[in-house]
């Protein structure tokens, strides 16, 4: 997902405009996750993200912040915001099993 949101409207309060960004996102983020994976065993998804003014100026960030991040570019007071979410498949980290011995 490539967009442009407007964090201004007329008809409704900016703090409520920017929630229904956040929304937006949760639901893309939700709708993904939902998609079928190539080894569901090892693999998981995850997200590219950036956010910014424009999309020069988007700053890469992880999903985990992505959210503290439109608070920020909100509170430059700019009218839009750019934000960038790629879907990718990752391989799940390797658990290493430990071997303690007790005595």
């Amino acid at each position: 997902m490539k967009k442009i949101f407007k964090l201004t409207d007329e008809k409704r309060h900016e703090d409520r405009v920017l929630e229904a960004v956040k929304n937006e996102i949760r639901k893309y983020v939700k709708r993904e996750k939902k998609k079928d994976l190539p080894d569901k065993s090892t693999m998981y998804w995850d997200f590219d993200c950036k956010v910014g003014a424009t999309a020069e100026d988007a700053k890469v960030v992880t999903y985990e912040t992505l959210i503290k991040e439109l608070d920020a570019v909100k509170a430059t007071a700019v009218t839009e915001c750019y934000v960038e979410m790629i879907a990718k498949a990752v391989n799940k980290p390797i658990k290493e099993e430990s071997t303690s011995e007790e005595e």
